[in-house]
């Protein structure tokens, strides 16, 4: 039985496969092999040509969002980051930017005061921008000039440009506002614009200084200029010269429309972001100007202005028939306006 299994296992370890069919297996693997690799390697130079083409030279850089910075959840509607068209804002482009309208009446201060934010170097207010009528003909080309202005691309020589951080215009009530007034509240509720409220508290100042520029619009006085705002004592003093006579059968309609004008524009606008100023206020207290700055969010600057006030002295000295306007608005609601309500020298 041993020698049996013996021969079993001596047969079993001599077994030879034939050489010649191993040898042609191999070469047939090999070859396949080859083969597979070179398909597979042109696929691959094929899909990474493809890829140059139309990868490479087809893909954009995105530019990356600029970060709204550090405040309260409220006030991110009124952070804005423009990208003009007319011009690189470049190392500004992530400087935040806010929107704002200066609201006022004719004769109310407004110009001086847009002088006095012109002064910041991070404000640019750019002019009673609708007093071209064309720009005011509907609410398209309202919102057409709107959208300028707040992208930075209404160049005017207030233009801060590149690093500007407040930007807006002075907008009359008279000039489309209080017509369209709705589809204005949406608009700036929409592109999150604040609004700066200016008016004058004595209604028969305003008066005196309205009858006083329609005279010098007709007479220019100086040198055949008219000027509604100076930078000179001297052409001050030329233009406070003229004394009005203010009609006193109107004086008191004029003074209601006048004050129902500022009432209903405050009620128009009451749900939109705003600040309300005085003239008064501002010419007794600068104080005012720095919660100006404030609303805005500006870095707090002394704000200056090259314009000379033109009527300084007493109301009674400013009008020819004083004495008439006294008995008209004595016992009505309008005899505050008779004293003093404040004083520059």
């Amino acid at each position: 039985m041993a020698d049996d299994l013996c021969f079993f296992i001596k047969d079993m370890l001599i077994v030879r496969p034939p050489v010649k069919n191993s040898l042609v297996l191999r070469i047939s693997l090999l070859a396949f092999v080859m083969v597979c690799g070179v398909f597979m390697c042109s696929i691959g130079l094929k899909q990474i040509s493809n890829f140059t083409k139309a990868g490479f030279i087809d893909i954009k850089v995105v530019d990356k969002p600029c970060e709204v910075p550090n405040v309260e959840k409220w006030e991110r509607p009124y952070v804005h980051f423009p990208k003009p068209t007319t011009f690189n804002r470049a190392e500004c482009a992530c400087n935040p930017v806010r929107y704002f309208v200066i609201s006022s009446t004719q004769r109310s201060g407004s110009g001086w005061f847009e002088t006095l934010l012109n002064s910041h170097m991070n404000v640019s207010s750019n002019g009673e921008i609708f007093s071209v009528k064309p720009r005011r003909t509907n609410m398209s080309t309202i919102v057409d000039t709107l959208d300028k202005i707040y992208n930075l691309d209404w160049l005017t020589s207030a233009s801060k440009n590149e690093c500007t951080a407040a930007v807006g215009l002075k907008w009359m009530l008279n000039q489309g506002l209080m017509q369209n007034h709705e589809a204005i509240v949406e608009y700036f509720k929409a592109k999150g614009v604040s609004m700066i409220f200016l008016f004058r508290r004595n209604l028969l100042r305003r008066r005196i200084s309205i009858l006083a520029n329609a005279y010098d619009q007709n007479a220019k006085p100086l040198n055949g200029k008219h000027k509604s705002h100076v930078h000179s004592h001297d052409e001050a003093k030329i233009l406070a010269s003229y004394k009005p006579t203010i009609n006193t059968t109107l004086l008191i309609p004029e003074l209601k429309q006048a004050d129902n004008m500022v009432k209903q524009a405050l009620e128009y606008f009451n749900t939109t972001r705003h600040i309300i100023l005085y003239y008064e206020d501002i010419i007794k207290n600068h104080t005012v100007l720095e919660d100006v700055q404030r609303f805005l969010r500006i870095p707090q600057m002394e704000l200056k202005s090259r314009q000379v006030k033109i009527h300084k002295g007493p109301l009674r000295e400013q009008v020819e028939n004083w004495d008439d306007i006294k008995k008209v608005l004595n016992g009505t609601l309008y005899e505050s306006f008779l004293h003093e309500d404040y004083k520059v020298s």
